[in-house]
Parts: C-alpha cells; sequence; structure tokens
C-alpha cells in the first residue's frame, strides 16, 4: 500500500514508483482493491474473461508501441491523486493515443483528477486545466437529482411513499449490489431508491453504457443479459454502436446537457430504455470505467479503440497549456482533428 505521509509531501514521484498491483491486495477470498475494498473474485471476473483481458493488454500494448514510434503526440497528462492502470479504460485511451503520462505537474500539458471514489476533492493542478474535476459527486442520489433536472422525469423516489417495486441500490459507484423491493418501506442507511426501469423485452434485459469523452456522448456499447438477472456484472453479449443507431436527436440533446451538468469531460454512463414508457434514465455515471468490455467481438474491439484514441487525443489537445510552442506540423494536425472530431483546437502558443 502507498505511503500516505510520503504522498503529501511528494504525491507525483510517488505514484511513479508505485507498480500497478500495489493497487490491489491478495487475500484468500480474491483480490481486493485497497482504496475501495472492492473484491475481485469470480464472480467479477471469470477464467474466460481474465484471458480476453490479458489478450486486449497485449494488443493495446503493440498498437501503443507503434503509435509512440510513428507518430508520437508530443503531449503529456499528469493524473492526481492516482494513476490509471491497465484495467481502466483512460489507461488505453492514453497509450493508444500516444500521450504519455507525466510524472510532475511542471512536465504535463494538462492535468485530470483521477479517483475510484463516489466523493472526493481534486488535488491542486496549478495553472494546467484539471479535467473531471468539477466533478466530485456521483452518488446515485446525485445523478438521479441532475437527471430529472434535465430530462423532466424522475428517475429518484420516496420508499415510503412510493406503491408497488422499486430499486434499491447502493449510493457508491461500482458494487453492483442493486435489487428489487417492494414499496412502501423504510430507507436503509446508504442506499438510493429509483423507479424500476424495465428495460427487458420480457426475456432479455438491455443496457446502454454510453461513452462520453469532452463532455459530449461519442459511442455506444449495447450490452445483454437475461431479465431476470439484470444486476449481473457479466453481460450475455455486448456490441458497438454509433449514437443514431439507438438514441434520436431528443435523447442525445438529454445525454449531452447531462454530461454538461455534471461536467463529465471523461466518463461512461448506464442508460437503459424503459419498454412501457419508452423513456431513457440515466441511472449510473462512471468516470474511472474500466474494460471495455471482454464480450465485445475484436472487430467491435477495435472499433472501441479508434474512438476512444482519437476523441482522447482531441479533448487533450484542445486544453493542453498554452506556453507549449506549436510548430507548422503540429498546428496542420490540429486542424485536421477539429474539422474530424468537432472539437475547436487552437494551436498553442506562448503568452
Amino acid at each position: 500500500m502507498l505511503d500516505r505521509t510520503r504522498l503529501d509531501r511528494d504525491p507525483p514521484l510517488a505514484f511513479a514508483r508505485a507498480n500497478w498491483f500495489s493497487d490491489l491486495s491478495l487475500t484468500r477470498h480474491g483480490l481486493i482493491v485497497k482504496k475501495t475494498g472492492r473484491r475481485i473474485g469470480l464472480a467479477e471476473i471469470t477464467p474466460s474473461e481474465f484471458v480476453k483481458f490479458c489478450l486486449y493488454f497485449a494488443v493495446v500494448l503493440m498498437k501503443g508501441l507503434a503509435v509512440r514510434m510513428t507518430r508520437p503526440s508530443g503531449l503529456s497528462v499528469w493524473f492526481a491523486p492516482d494513476r490509471p492502470r491497465p484495467w481502466y479504460i483512460l489507461w488505453s485511451a492514453m497509450t493508444l493515443s500516444g500521450i504519455r503520462f507525466a510524472r510532475t505537474p511542471a512536465s504535463a500539458d494538462v492535468a485530470f483528477y483521477f479517483e475510484d471514489t463516489t466523493q472526493g476533492v481534486p488535488p491542486p493542478a496549478g495553472n494546467l486545466v484539471q479535467l473531471n474535476s468539477a466533478c466530485n459527486d456521483i452518488s446515485k442520489s446525485r445523478v438521479a437529482d441532475v437527471f430529472a433536472n434535465v430530462a423532466g422525469y424522475a428517475l429518484r423516489l420516496d420508499p415510503r411513499t412510493h406503491l408497488g417495486p422499486a430499486v434499491e441500490k447502493s449510493e457508491a459507484n461500482g458494487l453492483h449490489d442493486g435489487r428489487i423491493v417492494t414499496c412502501p418501506c423504510d430507507p436503509a442507511a446508504g442506499k438510493a431508491y429509483q423507479h424500476l426501469v424495465d428495460s427487458s423485452d420480457g426475456t432479455i434485459a438491455f443496457d446502454y453504457r454510453t461513452t462520453i469523452i469532452g463532455r459530449v456522448p461519442r459511442f455506444v456499447l449495447v450490452k445483454t443479459k437475461p431479465a431476470g438477472d439484470r444486476f449481473s456484472m457479466h453481460n450475455d453479449t455486448v456490441s458497438f454502436r454509433q449514437l443514431p443507431d439507438v438514441f434520436s436527436p431528443a435523447e442525445l440533446d438529454i445525454i449531452t446537457r447531462f454530461a454538461e451538468t455534471m461536467a463529465l469531460d471523461w466518463a461512461a454512463l448506464d442508460i437503459l430504455r424503459d419498454s412501457n414508457s419508452g423513456r431513457i434514465y440515466i441511472v449510473d455515471v462512471n468516470k474511472t470505467d474500466t474494460g471495455p468490455a471482454v464480450d465485445l467481438s475484436w472487430h467491435d474491439r477495435s472499433r472501441v479503440m479508434r474512438a476512444i484514441s482519437r476523441h482522447f487525443h482531441a479533448m487533450i489537445a484542445g486544453v493542453a497549456r498554452p506556453d507549449v510552442t506549436a510548430t507548422a506540423p503540429q498546428a496542420a494536425r490540429n486542424a485536421r482533428e477539429s474539422m474530424r472530431t468537432g472539437y475547436v483546437i487552437e494551436t498553442p502558443r506562448k503568452v
């Protein structure tokens, strides 16, 4: 485990020296994520899923090496208080886009608040733009309240007055402990209560994992699982979809305004569509999302890798500190990136 005293004294170097597995602790019950206490056992990842992840990891490493050799970005990002490990999608985005991990804020072009907690306080980042720093609360109640304000209809409910079934889940992120309860009932400590959104066709439940980069939705992973096992971490199928294939323009407007209100520079949203009303509901925000899903085909996995590297690079280039002198080729690349992605990327210059 990291020495917090040393971390307070020298945070960038303390994390730079920590190896990938310092975040984990091996017990007789399986791997435990030290910071959150989350367990990683056979219930969370099967041997088959682990093998698929290892293969994906190897491919990303090779692609990342090729990118650094042929078209390095020249950009670097300082993550604090934690640095994303290979099981986080942000690590893939960094590796595939050719952007370097900075060891100190002084050597970085952009700062990024990264902490696998539900609530937190971003550390100081000097004069750097710090991405995701304005999103420091992704509790279920906060997500539901913002969604209601943006969409105009409620997800959250009061279990003491509601009549009928409801979903009870932890306020904390990533526990996957949702269950259906019958209301009215007394609320349990640390639990959030939501309307039961039936996202199934009676047999199969659908979950639309929507990736946000630069406060804008970019693509969707459609996940399916048995309707009777809708709260499970494991999926039957996962497929890559473009946004218009899944959401209407009005729904995309709701998702975009939600991301903007939550100040999500990077996140993945869990979105359900109610089979009765046809309405969408944003039920969860993951700003330290893991993956991508091991059940993706290699074709769709390649599409995910291309999308996250392209949009992530455009976001970082668009907010990089202005005291970096850009060459003419860099300016041309920024212009092409702006036209391709929709980001307005100004050529950095000294001020």
